[in-house]
């Protein structure tokens, strides 16, 4: 039980915590993107898409999270 009450402190966490960088990426690559970096700015836009799936499979765990009370 302990793990799962971490797991759901976590998980809440970590969706948040990559949402953040994935607004921050696509900060970057649109300044790249501004300044003619346009495969960089590729690149960073694929990882900002990368974490954003991400994020979807960790609330498919959250959804999945049996109830602990919290």
């Amino acid at each position: 039980m302990e793990l799962l009450n971490r797991l759901a402190h976590l998980l809440p966490h970590w969706i948040e915590h990559n949402m953040s960088h994935a607004e921050q990426f696509e900060e970057y690559a649109s300044q790249a993107r501004a300044e003619g970096f346009d495969s960089i700015a590729g690149h960073v836009e694929a990882a900002s898409r990368a974490i954003r799936q991400s994020n979807e499979e960790l609330e498919r765990a959250r959804k999945d999270m049996p109830a602990t009370g919290h």
